[in-house]
């Protein structure tokens, strides 16, 4: 995949996928164990996720690692964790286990009457929406950090 093996992106990224998982599923498990979803929102896979598109734009271009286009799969497969993670906690809820993941307030009214529409948004537009605008914000991390690390041309 753009000159890379799966192997070498999930190396790559090994700490942050392991992360967006950590705190994904302490985030579904606080919430099935009663946590109220005022304290288990501030378990944000989003935080990770946003953060992990800033450094890989930096890490890419730093570590040789490729370019602009090695940025995109490393956040595709960050936010496929996300989304499994996600769609577990909406069909745990359907099967009449509430948590966070299928809450009004943080899934969106639209939603509420139909989880399973919910999921699959999450698997549909979530899986490529999300990626394209991480690629994005970790391509301007990359611009940014090639733009500082120029020196100017000496006269």
């Amino acid at each position: 995949m753009f000159g890379k093996k799966v192997s070498q992106y999930l190396e790559f990224q090994k700490v942050l996928l392991a992360l967006t998982a950590a705190v994904g599923l302490a985030r579904l498990g606080a919430s099935l164990a009663g946590v109220p979803d005022d304290a288990v929102r501030w378990l944000s896979m989003n935080i990770v996720i946003w953060g992990g598109a800033v450094y890989y734009g930096f890490a890419v271009h730093a570590r040789g690692f490729g370019s602009y286009k090695q940025i995109l799969p490393l956040v595709f497969f960050q936010v496929a964790i996300l989304h499994v993670i996600a769609v577990a906690g909406i069909v745990l809820q359907i099967a009449g286990f509430p948590n966070i993941f299928a809450a009004p307030e943080y899934s969106g009214p639209a939603t509420l009457p139909n989880q399973w529409l919910h999921a699959a948004s999450h698997l549909t537009i979530g899986m490529v929406a999300a990626p394209l605008v991480l690629w994005a914000v970790g391509s301007l991390a990359m611009w940014i950090t090639k733009k500082a690390g120029r020196r100017p041309a000496i006269a």
